[in-house]
């Protein structure tokens, strides 16, 4: 396997990801479309890649763009909550019918494997327990309990308190997004198409992402770039809830190994948390960035968003025993880099 594909390979994570291929000695090719909602001028690639401009929906550039090619790594999707109900045809066109594109002509051209970037915003909610019904899944936060501030999720059958566990692959899926509805259906297309095709997916399920080159404050970026762009325009980052919500925050770095690990998974469907197995509060990850740039401290807003789920924390045991990948930057020494690391404007 020596000449890769990367989708999105011009992104903030495909950026990395082509360039971890590229020291690792594979020959890599782009196919990126430059979205107005991530790009104003023509996406920029290393020399000695061959740039492919082209949506990933352009089924006669993408079946250009696989010419020997034998991988793929597709990280090309619109992410985030987006800006409004105006994006949802844009978000279902760009990650399901992109995707499915895609496959249509890795089918075609006889391309059998394939590393599909997904998200745990599948899970919905993660990981939860009951002291009286033991593993419990709570349904969506209702606005009234929001309101109240009565952010954590009670158990759906009791009303106690829930604690919290570690979820894993085998978790039901449960999107409470339009964008964590399009990185289920990407799932159950390339399932379908390793399935039929005789192919392999590692479909990496990152969760949230953060490093060099991370877009700036957009509704497109995540909460850590978020934060960033609050505290250098000195303004105190604005924490919603009450910064209780636990999430796991993966170093780009890492993701990019991530994605050349799983270049060895086996045949057929198989997903793997990208996580960095070291969880943090939102209100703990604003702090870290303030005491960085010895900024304001956080304000805790008490507001909130209904797309949000309370916590999602992973395990990340099956890529460490499948895959041999692990994390190596821990969100303390990571967050604290990238408080000072560049940005994309």
């Amino acid at each position: 396997m020596t000449h890769l594909l990367v989708t999105g390979g011009a992104g903030f994570i495909g950026s990395h990801v082509t360039a971890a291929l590229l020291a690792a000695g594979y020959d890599v090719s782009v196919l990126d479309s430059g979205h107005p909602a991530v790009w104003d001028a023509p996406p920029p690639v290393p020399d000695g890649v061959r740039l492919h401009r082209a949506d990933v929906r352009d089924g006669a550039a993408v079946r250009a763009a696989l010419r020997g090619v034998d991988a793929v790594l597709h990280q090309a999707a619109l992410v985030g909550l987006g800006a409004g109900p105006d994006d949802l045809p844009e978000y279902v066109g760009c990650n399901d019918l992109g995707t499915a594109v895609l496959l249509a002509a890795m089918g075609a051209a006889g391309v059998k494997r394939l590393v599909l970037a997904s998200s745990m915003v599948v899970y919905g909610e993660g990981a939860y327990r009951c002291e009286v019904h033991g593993p419990v899944r709570p349904g969506p936060r209702t606005p009234d309990s929001l309101e109240a501030g009565r952010f954590e999720p009670p158990c759906p059958e009791c009303g106690r308190p829930l604690g919290t566990d570690l979820v894993g692959e085998e978790a039901p899926l449960d999107p409470r997004s339009v964008y964590a509805a399009t990185k289920v259906a990407q799932e159950h297309l390339a399932a379908v198409w390793a399935r039929e095709a005789g192919g392999s997916v590692a479909a990496l399920r990152y969760h949230n992402v953060y490093g060099p080159g991370m877009p700036r404050d957009t509704p497109y970026s995540g909460v850590a770039a978020i934060f960033r762009s609050s505290l250098e325009g000195g303004a105190a980052p604005q924490v919603f809830e009450d910064g209780g919500q636990r999430r796991d925050f993966v170093h780009v770095t890492d993701v990019a190994a991530a994605n050349l690990a799983a270049l060895s998974a086996v045949p057929g469907f198989r997903a793997y948390n990208v996580a960095s197995g070291e969880p943090v509060t939102i209100g703990e990850v604003a702090g870290i960035l303030a005491d960085a740039v010895g900024g304001q401290r956080p304000v805790v807003t008490g507001k909130f968003r209904l797309g949000d789920v309370r916590h999602v924390v992973a395990s990340p045991d099956r890529a460490a025993r499948e895959l041999g990948f692990r994390a190596a930057v821990g969100p303390g020494a990571g967050l604290k880099e990238f408080a000072c690391a560049p940005l994309r404007g």
